[in-house]
């Protein structure tokens, strides 16, 4: 079969070819523009499966060893916590959750609530603007520079190098992005050794030159990882969520009218729309069977978290957004080790921003057609590039 996933359509609306491919079987065999063979999954159970499955490897590095590549990706942004496998990244991960526990994200709620404040008072009433730009951008991207400790002078270049890391189809803008990234971190962990602070980035930097449980390469991959991941989702969640609330004006009319809902939606708008549309990189270490499907050892897998939300096996009728839906069990923030480390502060950020939205612009619609709203040439990701409204 074809690709789907190259589809002009497909960033517009995957869900018609998913549901299209789950039918048939929901694991099968996928062509890339390399014509390498990879697997795409879209069934829930099938997913579930495989996020748990230790016989899927995340190591691209040990995937990609003797692969011919014109690639020059720094391998601070190659190599990743997210691109390994245990002990590695139990050791890795280990380091990090502390810093998003309920009781340190409760620590920055007041922090979030007042950045929030700040930018929806440069709304302006009756002039379109887009929401992405005046919020769902700048909010994520400002908090997560805060628990690190980078500088605001330096917070507008890292959201661009960082959005640059997803520009689909420019692999000289992403690889030259990565560099600049990596370099940047670098530099402002050589200046947190001369002038400590106590950001997240200086406990690690303290782990680093204390305990020497991580490496120099590790340190700056951290930092990287935590910058970029740390936000560039949770401002398609904050996308996809505002947009899927003012295509359903029952289910915006319901928040609008009890705020306090907000919290209670927040499952239900993932599954909807998932920010994360196809899993980060994994591959087959031995022969696996999975959903009816027999795959080699040695290929990728790609695990498509947004067909899967939407397979009706799992979630009856699963094209409409009900705010009644019990949808906790969805997969937006993925399954098992490698679940979303960062899941509690990206909740907090979207239950912040949606209720403050709607609290201060109760009569925000949006400001174009539906399917003019445009997307991000990303498959990876999945969230609006802009979204104009008005308040």
């Amino acid at each position: 079969m074809t690709d789907p996933m190259h589809d002009p359509g497909f960033l517009q609306d995957p869900y018609p070819a998913y549901a299209a491919i789950r039918s048939t079987c929901p694991v099968q065999a996928v062509p890339g523009p390399d014509g390498r063979v990879s697997y795409l999954v879209t069934g829930y159970a099938e997913a579930r499966e495989a996020l748990g499955d230790a016989r899927l490897s995340k190591d691209t590095a040990a995937f990609f060893a003797g692969k011919a590549s014109r690639r020059r990706l720094h391998p601070a942004v190659a190599h990743t916590m997210l691109a390994s496998d245990p002990p590695r990244h139990t050791r890795l991960r280990a380091l990090v959750t502390k810093a998003f526990t309920t009781g340190a994200v409760t620590g920055l709620r007041p922090f979030i609530e007042a950045v929030t404040d700040t930018l929806l008072d440069r709304w302006r009433v009756g002039v379109p603007f887009d929401f992405v730009d005046g919020l769902a951008a700048p909010l994520p991207v400002l908090v997560i520079c805060e628990l690190l400790g980078v500088p605001h002078e330096d917070r507008a270049d890292v959201r661009r190098w960082s959005a640059e890391l997803f520009a689909a189809g420019e692999p000289d803008v992403i690889d030259a992005a990565s560099h600049a990234v990596a370099d940047y971190m670098t530099a402002l962990i050589a200046a947190k050794r001369l002038d400590p602070g106590d950001s997240l980035l200086d406990r690690l930097i303290r782990a680093r030159d204390a305990d020497d449980r991580l490496s120099e390469d590790e340190l700056v991959s951290l930092a990287v990882l935590l910058v970029v991941a740390g936000h560039e989702t949770t401002t398609d969640f904050l996308a996809c969520a505002a947009l899927a609330l003012l295509r359903h004006p029952a289910e915006l009319d319901r928040l609008r009218g009890d705020p306090g809902e907000v919290p209670a939606a927040l499952d239900e708008l993932l599954r909807f729309d998932s920010p994360v549309s196809t899993a980060t990189f994994r591959f087959t270490t031995r022969d696996v069977t999975l959903g009816g499907a027999d795959l080699p050892a040695g290929v990728p897998v790609l695990i498509a978290l947004g067909a899967a939300n939407r397979d009706p096996e799992r979630f009856p009728d699963p094209d409409r957004l009900d705010l009644d839906r019990d949808a906790a069990a969805h997969l937006g923030f993925g399954h098992g080790i490698h679940r979303c480390v960062g899941a509690s502060l990206a909740k907090a950020e979207a239950e912040i921003a949606l209720r403050q939205v709607l609290t201060r612009f109760p009569a925000i619609r949006l400001a174009v057609a539906p399917e003019r709203v445009r997307w991000r040439r990303t498959r990876l990701l999945r969230g609006p590039a802009s979204l104009p409204v008005l308040v």
